[in-house]
């Protein structure tokens, strides 16, 4: 049976981050893919020139029209952008906490545009990280969660993700795309267990939308049942390739997206 996943995030209309890389990025990992949209951003592969908010009450509506009628096998929380979305989020979620939920607290864009308002940093911490099933910040992210300096090393990075997992996540992904040298670990913290991904760091440009991407591999792979470990390896296999393969695409001027369906395209 393949399974069906919804993503709750923010639309990206040059098609590298938010929903539209969620939506291919479930796809090629072999579930149906979804959509709740939070928000309509304008943007290309330079930078954001523009957000409009979803009320609220919609967002909620359209995450409860889903469930009303199609079985959810996995969640993926992207841009939620204020705590009057996040709220809504969390209380369309109500109930269904039994599925696995990956936040993804995305705060920053790859231009730098703010894409999580202040406010919303409380909300995000208190209603929806206690409810997800396996929260995946970058460095950045993590430390504006804790209130503390960034992790600038492997220690470092273990410790702020314990510190995660006390706030209420079963399981807390340590994206170290921001630690100094050629590699760029990953570390999966569980409140009795530490495991580290181990990956080369991709020379590019190109990774636009790449938290978007992995954490919408993450919700696929969970949804097919697939153990946080086992999820976390396919996910970073699927991401590494997609990075590896970004320069056949030519899309933009500025930090191009990966490519989401380099198995399909190469055969």
């Amino acid at each position: 049976m393949i399974p069906n996943v919804l993503s709750i995030a923010g639309s990206d209309p040059s098609g590298g981050a938010g929903i539209q890389a969620d939506i291919k990025t479930i796809s090629a990992n072999g579930a149906f893919a979804m959509a709740a949209i939070t928000a309509l951003t304008a943007q290309n592969t330079q930078g954001v020139t523009g957000i409009h908010l979803i009320p609220p009450a919609f967002v909620r509506n359209q995450i409860e029209t889903v469930f009303a009628d199609i079985r959810v096998d996995a969640i993926k929380i992207g841009m939620i952008a204020n705590a009057d979305v996040a709220t809504a989020v969390a209380q369309a979620l109500k109930g269904h906490t039994d599925i696995p939920i990956v936040l993804d607290p995305v705060m920053i864009a790859k231009g730098g545009a703010a894409l999580l308002e202040p406010d919303a940093v409380n909300t995000l911490r208190d209603a929806l990280l206690p409810i997800a099933a396996l929260l995946t910040p970058n460095l950045p992210e993590a430390a504006h969660l804790l209130g503390c300096d960034i992790a600038n090393t492997r220690d470092e990075m273990v410790v702020q993700g314990t510190a995660l997992c006390a706030l209420g996540a079963k399981a807390v992904l340590m994206k170290g795309g921001h630690l100094d040298g050629p590699d760029s670990p990953d570390c999966l913290v569980t409140p009795n267990t530490v495991t580290w991904f181990e990956a080369v760091r991709t020379p590019t440009r190109n990774t636009h939308g790449t938290g978007c991407t992995l954490s919408s591999a993450l919700a696929a792979q969970l949804a097919k049942g697939q153990t946080p470990v086992a999820a976390t390896a396919a996910a970073k296999s699927y991401i590494a390739q997609a990075i590896l393969h970004a320069g056949d695409l030519s899309v933009g001027t500025g930090h191009g997206p990966t490519h989401h369906f380099a198995a399909l395209y190469s055969k």
